[in-house]
Protein backbone atom coordinates (compact mmCIF):
# COMPACT_ATOMS: atom_id res chain seq x y z
CA UNK A 1 0.00 0.00 0.00
CA UNK A 2 1.46 3.86 -0.86
CA UNK A 3 2.20 6.56 1.60
CA UNK A 4 -0.84 8.60 2.74
CA UNK A 5 1.60 11.76 2.62
CA UNK A 6 2.52 10.28 -0.88
CA UNK A 7 0.76 11.86 -3.83
CA UNK A 8 -1.17 9.36 -6.48
CA UNK A 9 0.63 9.43 -9.66
CA UNK A 10 -0.83 9.64 -12.73
CA UNK A 11 -0.41 7.16 -14.75
CA UNK A 12 -3.23 6.76 -17.90
CA UNK A 13 -3.90 3.16 -18.33
CA UNK A 14 -4.59 1.24 -21.44
CA UNK A 15 -8.56 2.63 -21.96
CA UNK A 16 -7.26 6.29 -21.33
CA UNK A 17 -4.52 5.81 -23.40
CA UNK A 18 -6.92 4.81 -26.25
CA UNK A 19 -8.98 7.68 -25.71
CA UNK A 20 -6.28 10.33 -25.74
CA UNK A 21 -5.52 8.72 -29.44
CA UNK A 22 -8.89 8.86 -30.12
CA UNK A 23 -9.23 12.34 -29.10
CA UNK A 24 -6.25 13.67 -30.94
CA UNK A 25 -6.83 11.67 -34.11
CA UNK A 26 -3.84 9.35 -34.29
CA UNK A 27 -4.40 7.43 -37.25
CA UNK A 28 -3.64 4.07 -37.53
CA UNK A 29 -0.56 3.76 -38.42
CA UNK A 30 1.25 5.76 -36.13
CA UNK A 31 -0.70 3.86 -33.42
CA UNK A 32 1.30 0.57 -34.93
CA UNK A 33 4.56 2.14 -34.60
CA UNK A 34 3.63 3.62 -31.00
CA UNK A 35 2.71 0.27 -30.09
CA UNK A 36 6.47 -1.46 -31.53
CA UNK A 37 8.23 1.44 -29.93
CA UNK A 38 5.93 0.34 -26.69
CA UNK A 39 7.59 -3.58 -27.04
CA UNK A 40 11.08 -2.31 -27.44
CA UNK A 41 10.86 -0.34 -24.78
CA UNK A 42 9.18 -2.87 -22.31
CA UNK A 43 11.60 -5.25 -23.14
CA UNK A 44 14.98 -3.07 -22.84
CA UNK A 45 13.26 -1.47 -19.40
CA UNK A 46 12.96 -5.25 -17.81
CA UNK A 47 16.36 -6.29 -18.75
CA UNK A 48 17.35 -2.83 -17.23
CA UNK A 49 15.81 -3.74 -14.18
CA UNK A 50 16.57 -7.07 -14.24
CA UNK A 51 20.12 -7.24 -14.97
CA UNK A 52 21.34 -4.03 -15.21
CA UNK A 53 20.14 -3.17 -11.70
CA UNK A 54 17.95 0.23 -12.74
CA UNK A 55 14.57 1.60 -11.05
CA UNK A 56 12.45 2.20 -13.97
CA UNK A 57 8.74 2.26 -13.74
CA UNK A 58 7.18 0.25 -16.16
CA UNK A 59 3.68 1.35 -16.62
CA UNK A 60 5.20 5.11 -16.65
CA UNK A 61 7.34 3.76 -19.50
CA UNK A 62 4.51 1.88 -21.37
CA UNK A 63 2.04 4.77 -21.28
CA UNK A 64 4.70 6.82 -22.54
CA UNK A 65 5.58 4.83 -25.35
CA UNK A 66 2.13 4.45 -26.56
CA UNK A 67 1.83 8.34 -26.22
CA UNK A 68 4.61 9.19 -27.54
CA UNK A 69 3.00 10.72 -31.47
CA UNK A 70 0.04 11.46 -29.82
CA UNK A 71 0.52 15.19 -31.88
CA UNK A 72 2.38 13.87 -34.79
CA UNK A 73 -0.35 13.68 -37.40
CA UNK A 74 -1.42 17.17 -36.52
CA UNK A 75 2.20 18.68 -36.80
CA UNK A 76 3.22 16.99 -40.05
CA UNK A 77 3.58 19.49 -42.81
CA UNK A 78 4.17 22.14 -39.79
CA UNK A 79 6.89 23.71 -38.51
CA UNK A 80 5.24 22.60 -34.96
CA UNK A 81 7.66 20.21 -32.90
CA UNK A 82 5.68 17.48 -31.92
CA UNK A 83 7.49 16.03 -29.02
CA UNK A 84 6.79 19.59 -27.40
CA UNK A 85 2.87 19.47 -28.78
CA UNK A 86 2.65 15.96 -27.36
CA UNK A 87 4.02 16.85 -24.09
CA UNK A 88 1.63 20.12 -23.70
CA UNK A 89 -1.75 18.12 -24.75
CA UNK A 90 -0.59 15.15 -21.93
CA UNK A 91 0.43 17.82 -19.41
CA UNK A 92 -2.82 19.74 -20.25
CA UNK A 93 -4.78 16.12 -19.64
CA UNK A 94 -2.89 16.46 -16.04
CA UNK A 95 -0.41 13.29 -16.98
CA UNK A 96 2.91 15.78 -16.31
CA UNK A 97 5.16 12.69 -15.54
CA UNK A 98 4.25 11.29 -19.37
CA UNK A 99 4.33 14.61 -20.72
CA UNK A 100 7.74 14.99 -19.65
CA UNK A 101 9.33 12.00 -21.18
CA UNK A 102 7.39 12.86 -24.76
CA UNK A 103 8.93 16.01 -24.78
CA UNK A 104 11.83 14.30 -24.83
CA UNK A 105 11.56 11.34 -27.14
CA UNK A 106 13.13 13.43 -30.44
CA UNK A 107 15.68 14.79 -28.44
CA UNK A 108 17.07 14.61 -24.58
CA UNK A 109 17.64 17.13 -22.28
CA UNK A 110 21.00 17.35 -21.11
CA UNK A 111 23.34 14.95 -21.49
CA UNK A 112 23.71 11.78 -19.25
CA UNK A 113 26.00 9.40 -20.26
CA UNK A 114 26.75 8.16 -16.41
CA UNK A 115 24.73 7.70 -13.71
CA UNK A 116 21.48 6.25 -13.65
CA UNK A 117 19.16 5.36 -16.68
CA UNK A 118 15.70 6.96 -16.34
CA UNK A 119 12.66 6.33 -18.38
CA UNK A 120 12.93 9.25 -21.18
CA UNK A 121 16.80 7.35 -21.96
CA UNK A 122 14.77 3.95 -22.72
CA UNK A 123 11.77 5.96 -24.50
CA UNK A 124 14.13 8.00 -26.59
CA UNK A 125 16.55 5.11 -27.87
CA UNK A 126 13.39 3.12 -28.21
CA UNK A 127 11.72 5.74 -30.56
CA UNK A 128 15.00 5.26 -32.64
CA UNK A 129 14.86 1.58 -32.61
CA UNK A 130 11.46 1.15 -34.55
CA UNK A 131 11.26 2.58 -38.21
CA UNK A 132 8.12 2.72 -39.08
CA UNK A 133 6.69 -0.64 -37.29
CA UNK A 134 9.92 -2.76 -37.75
CA UNK A 135 13.09 -2.92 -35.02
CA UNK A 136 16.49 -2.09 -36.75
CA UNK A 137 19.31 -0.58 -36.34
CA UNK A 138 20.36 3.04 -35.24
CA UNK A 139 22.25 3.03 -38.63
CA UNK A 140 19.20 1.90 -40.66
CA UNK A 141 17.09 3.88 -38.84
CA UNK A 142 19.18 6.89 -39.13
CA UNK A 143 20.27 6.25 -42.63
CA UNK A 144 16.55 6.47 -43.40
CA UNK A 145 15.72 9.77 -41.62
CA UNK A 146 18.50 11.29 -43.59
CA UNK A 147 17.17 9.89 -46.77
CA UNK A 148 13.31 11.14 -45.94
CA UNK A 149 14.78 14.67 -44.15
CA UNK A 150 17.90 15.53 -44.53
CA UNK A 151 18.61 14.46 -48.33
CA UNK A 152 19.71 18.20 -50.03
CA UNK A 153 19.29 19.81 -46.68
CA UNK A 154 22.53 20.09 -44.86
CA UNK A 155 20.93 21.59 -42.25
CA UNK A 156 18.34 19.08 -41.26
CA UNK A 157 21.39 16.49 -42.22
CA UNK A 158 23.55 17.49 -39.81
CA UNK A 159 20.94 17.53 -37.11
CA UNK A 160 20.18 14.18 -37.94
CA UNK A 161 24.02 13.02 -37.76
CA UNK A 162 24.38 15.24 -34.62
CA UNK A 163 21.10 12.95 -33.07
CA UNK A 164 22.83 9.72 -34.31
CA UNK A 165 25.91 10.20 -32.43
CA UNK A 166 23.65 10.89 -29.41
CA UNK A 167 22.35 7.60 -29.38
CA UNK A 168 25.21 6.02 -30.43
CA UNK A 169 26.35 7.06 -27.11
CA UNK A 170 23.07 6.84 -25.01
CA UNK A 171 23.04 2.82 -26.93
CA UNK A 172 26.21 2.34 -25.50
CA UNK A 173 25.30 3.80 -21.92
CA UNK A 174 22.13 1.02 -22.05
CA UNK A 175 24.45 -1.63 -23.07
CA UNK A 176 26.81 -1.29 -20.94
CA UNK A 177 25.02 -2.53 -17.82
CA UNK A 178 23.62 -5.80 -19.62
CA UNK A 179 24.81 -8.56 -20.95
CA UNK A 180 22.67 -8.34 -24.10
CA UNK A 181 23.76 -6.78 -27.23
CA UNK A 182 21.49 -4.14 -29.51
CA UNK A 183 20.90 -7.02 -31.83
CA UNK A 184 20.03 -9.21 -29.04
CA UNK A 185 16.99 -6.79 -28.49
CA UNK A 186 16.26 -6.96 -32.08
CA UNK A 187 15.67 -10.66 -31.87
CA UNK A 188 13.77 -10.22 -28.25
CA UNK A 189 10.66 -8.03 -29.92
CA UNK A 190 10.97 -9.73 -32.68
CA UNK A 191 10.37 -13.17 -31.20
CA UNK A 192 7.98 -11.83 -28.60
CA UNK A 193 7.51 -13.24 -25.43
CA UNK A 194 8.37 -16.68 -26.87
CA UNK A 195 11.70 -15.98 -26.39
Amino acid sequence: MADRDEPARAVPGPAEQERLLDEWGVPAHIRRHSRQVARVARVLGRWLREYGGQDLDPDLLEAAAVLHDVAKARCLGSLQDHAKEGADILRGAGYAEVADLVGQHVELRGSRPHGRVDEAEVLNYSDKRVRHEEVVSLAERFEDLIQRYGRNHAEAEARIRANWERTRRLEEKLFRRLPFTPEDLTRAVRCGEAC
